[in-house]
């Protein structure tokens, strides 16, 4: 990458060093680079197709602009996919909104959340399956039957880019409460998975709600890494059986906790965590 014609391409821009996150498409892939810009308020892309960014922006709300050939454009990622580009060399793609810098660390207590009588997953379930789904700059996760989202809020802000699929409608409103609470973008959709179309293929996919059938379409996705939740003991073996024969190497713990509350232990149900790693 060209130092000097970076330091040209934000000035021209208006951008300082360290309002931006840089990626080099070249280095990285193309894939890491879309899912930086998916997860960050201001990505510049050095070496990435302008048409095949802004195809895998769709759901995204950002804008982009493009140095091409030492052209300025600015363009909706809808005008970028189809538009001809002789000699692209930067993109900058900017959020509609603004996420500051996140601070903190992770599995963060319930109340940092908004959620329904308690319907939510634990710091205690989110530590572990946080630590299986590995969420990082450059990778994308599912968070499916995400409820009130705590654990794709909390993947988002690990640097991940997310999707959360919850067919509840209030809920959704809660997950973008809580995405905009925690300075973070998640992406919504409000849909049964089985309803949901043409969602890009995820890294890691965490499965919070919903039976065997679930984890099967999940498991069809071919994601690197799968991560269930549930305090149902019937739904155990059916979805640990669903990611064995879709050749994951299964893994799990029930997670029995009692917190320290004014002095006495008050236990927890008892929630069971099965995490597939895809076989290579």
């Amino acid at each position: 990458m060209d130092v000097a014609a970076l330091h040209g391409f934000l000035t021209a821009t208006g951008r300082s060093w360290d309002s931006v996150t840089v990626v080099d498409a070249a280095v990285v892939g193309a894939r890491h680079a879309l899912n930086v810009c998916r997860a960050r308020s201001a990505v510049v892309v050095h070496g990435a197709d302008p048409a095949e960014l802004a195809a895998g922006l769709a759901g995204w709300r950002r804008s982009l602009t493009v140095s091409d050939g030492g052209e300025l454009s600015s363009v909706d990622p809808a005008d970028a996919v189809v538009r001809r580009w002789s000699a692209p060399d930067f993109v900058l793609c900017v959020a509609e909104n603004a996420f500051p810098p996140v601070s903190g660390g992770w599995a963060l207590p319930d109340d940092d959340f908004a959620h329904r009588d308690g319907m939510v997953a634990t710091a205690e379930v989110r530590a572990l399956a946080l630590s299986r789904l590995a969420p990082r700059p450059g990778v994308l996760v599912w968070d499916v039957g995400a409820g009130p989202g705590a654990v794709g809020v909390e993947c988002a802000r690990l640097g991940a880019a997310v999707i959360a699929v919850e067919q509840d409608p209030v809920q959704c409103v809660r997950i973008i409460a809580n995405a905009s609470a925690h300075g973070v973008d998640v992406r919504v959709v409000e849909s049964p998975l089985a309803e949901a179309a043409d969602l890009p293929r995820p890294d890691a996919v965490f499965v919070g709600g919903g039976g065997a059938d679930v984890v099967r379409q999940c498991a069809r996705v071919g994601a690197g890494r799968i991560v269930v939740a549930t305090a149902d003991l019937d739904r155990v073996l059916p979805a640990r059986d669903a990611l064995v024969r879709a050749g994951y190497e299964v893994e799990g713990s029930q997670l029995s906790a009692a917190r320290l509350t004014g002095g006495t232990l008050l236990a927890a149900n008892p929630v069971t965590v099965l995490w597939g790693t895809r076989k290579s």
